[in-house]
């Protein structure tokens, strides 16, 4: 009897299923992902009509007040993490000394109390801020007819 050798012809297709796979998992993640990523604290801007300011190379220093008037700080540390005044002032005047030109903004709800934005305020003229801006929310444009 003699051996039969058989020939295996060689797939030349490409198996794509584990690749798809492979890219469904990664578009969950970075569809979980990036809404996290939004800089600071969730706060309801007041609409204003203002000028946009020009954006820096340095990043600005903003001191975020939400509805209960707790401040937030996105230097330092973690920006989504409650800071007391003392904190806040000494991270905005280290900030401060090493780049004196930093911009300064104030986020502050629409529903928190004036007192406590000016509170924030002081604290960060105190630091060694020359000017503050506020960061607000354009106001809604009424439809075209």
């Amino acid at each position: 009897m003699a051996a039969v050798t058989r020939r295996r012809r060689l797939m030349g297709e490409i198996n794509v299923v584990p690749y798809i796979d492979v890219m469904l998992v990664l578009l969950i993640i970075f569809m979980i992902t990036a809404p996290l990523l939004t800089q600071g604290v969730k706060v309801d801007l007041p609409k204003a009509a203002a000028e946009p300011i020009e954006p820096q190379r340095i990043q600005p220093l903003v001191l975020s007040v939400d509805r209960q008037g707790r401040w937030y700080l996105n230097v330092g540390g973690n920006p989504q993490a409650v800071v007391d005044e003392p904190t806040a002032a000494a991270r905005a005047a280290a900030v401060l000394r090493r780049q004196p030109e930093t911009q300064v903004l104030v986020k502050a709800d629409n529903a928190v109390a004036y007192g406590r934005v000016v509170q924030a305020m002081v604290m960060l003229q105190r630091a060694g801020a020359r000017k503050i801006g506020f960061i607000t929310d354009p106001p809604e444009q009424a439809p075209a007819r």
